[in-house]
């Protein structure tokens, strides 16, 4: 579609300010960071946080002067939770003209309300997790990377994270019932307050380290979940990454789909910038446009793209906007819903402002109907 076509208006939204930490160089002040995942159903928008403010360890030492970190600095992907058991959240949120307000919040929690935390998940390849002292924190069976969210017709959630990677099943109020796990993971990550299942491929297992479920969305019937992988499963192409169809009800498995990733030069504010390639792309986020028809956010961090798709016949995705064409648009998009036949959502993952980045929402109007 032309850019002629396309119209972008940012959205007004103030970040809830969450915790202050003084730390010897710098401030930390946390906000709510629900920009992950969006979902709409029955005119209500739902997001949906990552697993918590969490620091690289050259942030905490540098920014912030953790000197006693240092040792950690040669870590591979080492982070700093500063709040190792403040967990992910589903935020509704209103939007009216030109404005985003937050209506509730619902902490994932069990039914006996233990609290889905963000540590990492026994076994798998995981991060090395630190808290301010420099004292590893230890995995949590209830822990979980929260990345992207399906609300259903029946008011209920599914949510999709990253460590396992795994599906949450959750009820009207965020209360967790059922963890959907890679088969042959059940006791693994076994939790008496949790039925899990080892509904998804095994295969699943094999993501790359930050690099599970991010896209995430549900039939408008509420029949069928699209779960994407973020980038290519270890040893498999990297040139494109794997959709997977679920049954809602079971999570049988109905179906694989291989997402061809574009050209990574063709992402062009991240290609001005650095020598970008395969392993750098990303599946961000879905929302359901009919059957078996997907709008795919497509991004590297500064640059991108919607795509509408059919999995009958990938290698006609067809583009609807770059945000390389509208520079306005910040970096970080994670979040994609579809407001209306015309009308999507978008809206950037702060990151909880650790960097002192602000949440960001677009709404991008088409002259004609997307879907």
């Amino acid at each position: 579609m032309p850019r002629s076509g396309v119209r972008v208006e940012k959205l007004d939204w103030r970040d809830v300010p969450l915790e202050a930490i003084d730390l010897p160089k710098a401030r930390l002040q946390l906000t709510f960071g629900l920009g992950s995942g969006l979902s709409s159903c029955g005119g209500r928008v739902f997001a949906v946080t990552d697993r918590g403010p969490n620091l690289f360890v050259s942030q905490a030492v540098d920014d912030y002067g953790l000197g006693h970190l240092e040792p950690l600095r040669g870590i591979r992907d080492a982070k700093i939770m500063p709040f190792p058991d403040t967990g992910p959240e589903i935020a509704e949120l209103s939007v009216a003209g030109s404005e985003v307000r937050l209506v509730r919040r619902m902490p994932l929690r069990t039914r006996s309300g233990k609290p889905i935390s963000g540590r990492a998940l026994p076994g798998g390849e995981m991060e090395a997790v630190f808290d301010l002292r420099g004292r590893p924190l230890q995995p949590d069976a209830l822990g979980a990377d929260t990345e992207a969210i399906a609300a259903m017709p029946d008011g209920g959630f599914f949510v999709a994270e990253e460590y396992g990677p795994s599906l949450l099943k959750a009820d009207e109020i965020g209360v967790v019932t059922q963890r959907w796990v890679p088969a042959g993971r059940e006791a693994e990550l076994a939790h008496p307050d949790l039925l899990v299942r080892g509904v998804l491929p095994e295969r699943a297992a094999r993501r790359r380290r930050n690099r599970g479920f991010e896209a995430l969305c549900a039939s408008a019937d509420g029949a069928w979940l699209y779960a994407g992988v973020q980038s290519a499963l270890k040893g498999e192409d990297k040139r494109s990454a794997p959709v997977w169809k679920l049954d809602a009800s079971t999570g049988e498995f109905a179906g694989e789909y291989l997402y061809p990733f574009d050209e990574p030069s063709s992402f062009r504010r991240d290609a001005d910038r650095r020598k970008v390639g395969p392993p750098d792309l990303k599946i961000c986020e879905f929302a359901w446009a009919g059957e078996d028809r997907l709008i795919v956010l497509e991004r590297i961090a500064h640059t991108a793209k919607l795509y509408l798709v059919s999995l009958a016949d990938l290698s006609g995705k067809r583009l609807l906007v770059s945000s390389d064409d509208f520079p306005e648009i910040g970096p970080d998009i994670e979040g994609l819903t579809l407001l209306s036949p015309t009308e999507i959502m978008i809206s950037s993952d702060n990151d909880f402002s650790v960097e002192g980045a602000e949440t960001e929402f677009w709404r991008i109007r088409f002259d004609e109907p997307v879907v």
